[in-house]
């Protein structure tokens, strides 16, 4: 009984360490503004107080400054000519957000999930 007081435990730590640092690498899911859906990756690494964020979706590259906590993120983000803004909110060790190009008038969603 012992032992499995203190396996929860652990598992508890781990769970709010990944929970409280957005650090890592993600699936990502997501749904443009038109509808169309797309899947690849994303990079997030701490840069001092705020966080890098590279998505790699095909062939494309999206790079972006975030800030944020354990809660939230809100990024800004580039990809050629293009800008845009997201949100995330935590979602266990996962993410859940919106976004929009710089200018749009309607808003895609994506699932980051912890890899």
């Amino acid at each position: 009984m012992r032992s499995l007081v203190v396996a929860a435990a652990l598992l508890w730590s781990v769970a709010t360490a990944f929970a409280a640092d957005p650090s890592g690498t993600y699936d990502v899911q997501g749904a443009s503004p038109d509808g169309s859906k797309y899947s690849g990756t994303v990079t997030i690494t701490e840069t001092g107080q705020t966080f890098k964020m590279v998505w790699k979706i095909g062939s494309d590259t999206y790079t972006g400054t975030a800030i944020g906590d354990k809660d939230f993120l809100a990024v800004s983000y580039t990809s050629g000519s293009d800008t845009g803004l997201a949100l995330y909110g935590a979602d266990g060790g996962n993410w859940k957000g919106i976004w929009t190009y710089a200018g749009g008038t309607k808003i895609g969603s994506e699932l980051l999930k912890r890899q």
